[in-house]
């Protein structure tokens, strides 16, 4: 019963998480990064100030940011759910250390993820304090999908989930590095993705597949991958010139293929080869997602990123990235935490 209790939680924070990340896309993708000043509240309130009285007492505290109400609203809904994702998560580390004595009772990766999520709220203020500073913001995109991915890990290997079905021993093993490099490669390009955002590129390239009319358009290296710029500066709108944006997007565009052929290789192996059904209807998943991904990806340029499609690739990024973690768990049968 105590073990169920603890599933059924890891799986209500792992739900939550998704949400959250969706939702830290969104509030991103409308601009509404710094739709709150200040951290954790706003304008110095728990809740977005109201009425004219407020508003005029929160401009006058705040001149250089006016408030916005819509964009207020959608920041603090954001920090509302990651907040509460935060007791979720303390309630599980609390649990995991009380029934830390019971067989198959998973401790540190609980206390993981506790640590993780304070490291978030902590990406979270400075994102704002620091004015939307790119590698912060890359920062808090990839904490969030990492505590997504260790909580998926967590209820996989828990719930001991598609590994009941027989699995010829050595063959999985054969797999697990290429299955472990191809996780690590969808999170590199998540990387790219979110440094992409940060940085205002995505716009860079308005056609495809080339870019400006070029099959190898101009670039900056030095200044696309320049990760601290110091503080007292708003990167709101990015800051960065034509070249160094393009840079960026291409290399965004270059990640994805590298990901499509590797992934494409291997999963092709697994769909062949493998006698487990469990990696193969996996398999069969990332499949799609992988296609999906790509459909968005191009969509959101040739559309100028509306802002539903470049929130479904951001939803689709957290996809890819959890069924990456559940081929990993199917390829090692023997629960390891």
């Amino acid at each position: 019963m105590q073990s169920k209790a603890f599933l059924r939680l890891a799986w209500v924070a792992l739900a939550l998480t998704f949400v959250v990340v969706v939702l830290g896309a969104y509030v991103r993708l409308s601009n509404a990064g710094l739709g709150c000043p200040d951290w954790p509240g706003c304008y110095g309130h728990l809740d977005v100030p109201d009425g004219a009285e407020q508003i005029t007492a929160a401009n006058a505290v705040y001149p250089h940011r006016p408030v916005e109400p819509d964009k207020a609203w959608k920041e603090m809904v954001h920090r509302y759910f990651a907040g509460s994702l935060g007791l979720l998560i303390l309630a599980l580390a609390i649990l995991a250390w009380r029934k830390r004595r019971e067989p198959d009772q998973p401790v540190v990766l609980p206390l993981i993820l506790l640590g993780l999520i304070v490291f978030q709220a902590l990406l979270g203020k400075w994102t704002v304090t620091w004015q939307l500073k790119p590698v912060v913001v890359m920062a808090h995109l990839l904490g969030g999908m990492t505590t997504l991915g260790l909580l998926a890990w967590l209820v996989l290997r828990q719930g001991r989930y598609g590994i009941r079905t027989p699995l010829l021993i050595d063959h999985g093993r054969a797999l697990r590095g290429f299955a472990l490099l191809g996780l690590l490669l969808v999170v590199a390009q998540i990387a790219l993705g979110g440094w992409t955002s940060a940085n205002y590129a995505a716009l860079s390239c308005p056609d495809f597949p080339t870019c400006q009319g070029y099959w190898w358009p101009p670039m900056e290296f030095r200044e696309a991958f320049t990760l601290w710029r110091g503080l007292g500066v708003s990167y709101e709108g990015g800051v960065l010139g034509n070249d160094a944006r393009v840079t960026i997007h291409m290399m965004h565009r270059l990640g994805a293929l590298v990901v499509l052929c590797y992934l494409g290789g291997l999963l092709w192996r697994l769909l062949v080869s493998t006698p487990s059904q469990s990696v193969r209807l996996v398999s069969l998943a990332i499949v799609v997602l992988l296609c999906i991904q790509l459909s968005l990806g191009i969509a959101n340029v040739l559309m100028r990123l509306p802002l539903p499609v470049a929130v479904a690739h951001n939803g689709g990024a957290a996809l890819l990235l959890l069924s990456l973690v559940m081929l990993n768990h199917v390829l090692r049968p023997k629960p390891v935490l």
